[in-house]
């Protein structure tokens, strides 16, 4: 875990509530795709844990929601402004366990932590395909940045205003070696129940210090609670017990 103050290189909107923000440091460094930062913004006690969606050597890309005044703040900061971060949060994806056709699913804000995984994935030469879930057209983002780097990209929409209609699970292929997934924990249900080989399932929790210190994002497995922000938030299929 490092604590940083990151300089804003980019913040723009992508969506009506999605934007986009790279942060630089010359220490900065992520190890596996997965991870996330916690940043401080001036004038608010809880830190705002994002999913890092891509990284370069001093360089981090995220992609947030604005859902309320804390990350409306964020979004109404320039270039060249600082943040206060903890980077190198979580225990990220193990790409090793992948085999030659790996499946990604991504749903709404869980779809940033995909495209660093599938990047490193399709490095290794491995036959990508990426599902994207969303609610409606006017929503997806991102899409075009997958193709970019050579993955089969597969949209769903709820209301069928693009892509498939239905969910992520509606348009699983038949053919795939591993599952890598992330978003709201009813499609993670639903991938897990749908999915047949083992996989990677990366869980959205409000966290509150993001280092395992206030248990307050815990998740009960097959060997008792765990800390979403320290012992995940990448939890693997066999070890997960639902909670109704």
């Amino acid at each position: 875990m490092q604590d940083l103050r990151l300089t804003i290189k980019e913040n723009r909107q992508l969506t009506d509530k999605m934007w986009k923000m790279v942060l630089c440091h010359p220490d900065l460094a992520v190890q596996k795709p997965g991870q996330f930062i916690n940043l401080k913004i001036d004038g608010y006690f809880l830190r705002r844990p994002i999913s890092v969606c891509d990284y370069a050597p001093g360089e981090v890309t995220i992609i947030y929601a604005v859902v309320g005044k804390g990350t409306k703040v964020l979004s109404e900061m320039q270039i060249g402004e600082t943040v206060q971060a903890l980077t190198g949060l979580g225990n990220g994806y193990d790409i090793s366990e992948a085999g030659e056709k790996p499946l990604l699913l991504g749903g709404g804000a869980g779809v940033p932590p995909m495209y660093l995984l599938a990047k490193q994935l399709r490095a290794e030469g491995k036959m990508v395909t990426v599902i994207l879930g969303f609610n409606t057209k006017s929503e997806i983002y991102y899409d075009e940045e997958f193709y970019k780097i050579g993955c089969r990209v597969i949209l769903a929409t709820a209301d069928g205003s693009l892509g498939a209609k239905g969910f992520v699970t509606d348009v699983m292929p038949e053919d795939y070696s591993y599952i890598y997934t992330c978003g709201p924990e009813p499609m993670l249900k639903a991938v897990y129940k749908k999915a047949e080989t083992s996989g990677q399932f990366s869980f959205e929790e409000r966290m509150g210090c993001g280092f395992g210190a206030c248990m307050g994002c815990s998740c009960k497995t097959i060997t008792g609670y765990k800390r979403i922000c320290k012992d995940g938030p990448v939890l693997r299929k066999e070890e997960i017990l639902w909670e109704d």
